[in-house]
């Protein structure tokens, strides 16, 4: 079955790969893309879903309550044995404690330092380019809008995200109990959480929408993280060596792994990851009203958000974030999204140029490489720890 959120080729997505910015990474393809026929054999995904999470919010949270099942899940990552645990429990920690044959640390930590290396430039592509251009996909969205994303607010949902990826990016921290594997487990019964509860609720329309948080929607969230995330560092200014981007790559399929999509799905090199998200891209339908209340949403963020405190500068930021949108999406998309139009789209460019010419820097020596790694990390942990410390959160360290 092919439900009717499969929409080839969608209108959107199409002008960015032909006209927009997707040209310009198309470049760095070898070979063609995927055909239509070549394409359609993805669909199923859509219908895939992480069973075992689902089982256990059915089994733990629901029957035991979160505190418990929280209690559970610290005490399994601290290697000990609580009795009465549920076995669908016992099956996810060990699922993710568990170390794959194909897992090389040391390019985990290289994708993590590709990502601490890009301080407050990376926080700023996470945003205005991966987040806010996945909103112009109208089915993805759907999920958001079923658990009242809206409601909650866009700046509880852009912190939360922030959050886990500074956490995971720290230093070896993604093979950690308690931070990494932890950070992962969360976040991967948040989704199942909200999965069960969509379909309990009755609404979900399957045969339009596919199954809520499904495989193919999850591999195309990862590749935001990864190949998305690798070319709006290079659109400002950044030179990724071949190691970090091999990293990134490593990086992101272990960590697509933990959130409980298969392995096999995920692509090894930039090649092969533009050719998945050119496949998913080009299939998502046009953009409707939740597209638009989500990126209205995203955009209004730093007015109606705690942080920054001071109206001028919730007005610089505004404005400057939606200067990078442009920058990033180009303007078929953000007309779309009806994202206003500021003079601030000329700073990216003019900031990628200085970037640039201080990369030459970086890579002088490996005493300033990993200077520069520690130097964007604190500014990166400095940002995010604002707005934690806004929210009431516990801060995130700087390693």
């Amino acid at each position: 079955m092919i439900p009717t959120r499969f929409y080839y080729p969608s209108p959107g997505f199409s002008i960015y790969w032909k006209n927009g910015n997707g040209k310009k990474l198309a470049e760095k393809m070898t070979g063609t893309f995927p055909e239509k026929k070549e394409i359609e054999q993805l669909v199923p995904r859509l219908f895939e879903t992480d069973k075992l999470a689902d089982r256990v919010i059915r089994e733990v949270y629901q029957v035991h309550g979160f505190k418990q099942a929280d209690q559970w899940i610290n005490q399994l990552l601290d290697g000990e044995k609580p009795a009465h645990v549920p076995d669908s429990l016992l099956q996810i920690i060990e699922q993710i404690t568990y170390r794959p044959d194909w897992l090389n640390e040391s390019l985990l930590e290289q994708g993590a330092s590709l990502c601490r290396r890009s301080g407050s430039l990376g926080l700023m592509v996470l945003r205005n380019y991966c987040l806010m251009g996945g909103y112009e996909s109208s089915a993805i969205n759907k999920p958001l809008v079923f658990t009242g994303a809206l409601k909650k607010g866009a700046a509880k949902r852009l912190t939360e995200t922030t959050e886990f990826w500074v956490r995971i990016v720290g230093e070896n921290a993604i093979t950690m109990p308690q931070i990494g594997l932890k950070e992962c487990l969360k976040i991967r019964l948040m989704h199942a959480y909200a999965r069960v509860s969509i379909l309990e609720e009755g609404k979900w329309q399957e045969e339009n929408w596919g199954a809520p948080l499904n495989q193919w929607d999850m591999l195309a969230t990862n590749l935001g993280f990864s190949i998305i995330f690798l070319d709006g560092l290079r659109k400002l200014g950044m030179k990724p060596t071949e190691a970090e981007i091999q990293g990134l790559f490593h990086f992101w399929k272990y960590v697509g792994y933990l959130l409980g999509t298969p392995e096999s799905y995920f692509p090894e090199t930039e090649s092969d990851a533009i050719r998945a998200i050119y496949a998913w891209t080009i299939t998502q339908a046009p953009a409707d009203e939740d597209t638009l209340a989500l990126a209205k949403a995203l955009t209004l963020e730093p007015l109606d958000g705690p942080f920054p405190d001071k109206n001028w500068q919730k007005n610089l930021v505004y404005k400057t974030h939606l200067g990078y949108n442009w920058f990033f999406l180009g303007k078929s998309s953000c007309e779309t999204m009806q994202l206003p139009q500021t003079a601030w789209r000329i700073f990216p460019p003019f900031q990628s140029f200085f970037v640039n010419l201080g990369q030459a820097f970086v890579f002088s020596s490996e005493k300033s490489y990993q200077r520069s790694i520690l130097r964007n990390r604190r500014a990166q942990t400095k940002v995010v720890n604002a707005y934690l410390e806004s929210h009431g959160r516990k801060k995130v360290e700087d390693k």
